[in-house]
């Protein structure tokens, strides 16, 4: 399944999974996505994941993301609906962020022509919305069932024994990830927490606020 949905992702430069197609979308948020991508006059394939649910509920494992619809970019999952309007807000456009700008070829509906063979998301760009991917989320080495070093294996042991729902990204996975995020958020060091968007710190800084009692209210944040 894995390798299907690998090739399914990478079927074009921009691959949105939805719920229904562009020409009949069956929830309002692929509604919205799809005007919203030809609006910017952005250049996709599609896939209904409403009539293939091992690709609906395996791409949610494989991508950890939970929700539809999901747009990809060079084989990068960008996100939801609310990350691309986010997208957008910025000042450089839409199909620049996306490393699409080559694939916006006029007079032709195939998503393929154009396709850029080097161009990728931008790492900042990554970055600000990966810290965003979900309310709390930890950056660390290797995952929570799998934690590479002890400080992000005490990370996530403190997290859980808090009871703290959070979602996580393998920094060993992505060196550029890595490397930008340390300077975008000066914090040299990994794991790294964050809430709504916002850098909490490192394992000292949450032990320290576990013990002294404001690790629920710091990561409750703003809902």
């Amino acid at each position: 399944l894995n390798e299907r949905l690998a090739k399914l992702i990478s079927s074009a430069p921009g691959m949105l999974f939805m719920k229904g197609d562009p020409a009949n979308p069956r929830c309002k948020f692929s509604r919205q996505m799809v005007e919203l991508l030809n609006e910017e006059k952005i250049p996709f394939g599609s896939f209904d994941i409403l009539q293939d649910e091992e690709v609906r509920a395996g791409l949610k494992v494989y991508s950890d993301w939970q929700t539809y619809p999901q747009l990809y970019a060079q084989g990068e999952l960008l996100g939801g609906l609310d990350v691309v309007k986010d997208m957008q807000a910025e000042e450089e456009s839409l199909a620049v962020q996306l490393g699409l700008a080559d694939a916006t070829t006029t007079g032709s509906d195939d998503p393929n022509v154009g396709a850029p063979t080097s161009v990728i998301v931008d790492v900042t760009q990554r970055c600000k919305h990966l810290v965003k991917r979900s309310k709390v989320m930890l950056f660390m080495k290797g995952s929570p069932d799998e934690p590479r070093c002890g400080f992000s294996r005490k990370m996530v042991t403190l997290l859980k024994e808090e009871r703290v729902g959070f979602d996580s990204f393998d920094i060993l996975s992505d060196e550029e990830v890595r490397q930008r995020l340390k300077e975008l958020f000066e914090w040299p060091t990994y794991p790294q927490l964050y809430v709504d968007g916002e850098l909490v710190g490192g394992l000292d800084v949450i032990q320290e606020l576990k013990d002294g009692g404001e690790l629920q209210q710091t990561v409750a944040g703003s809902s």
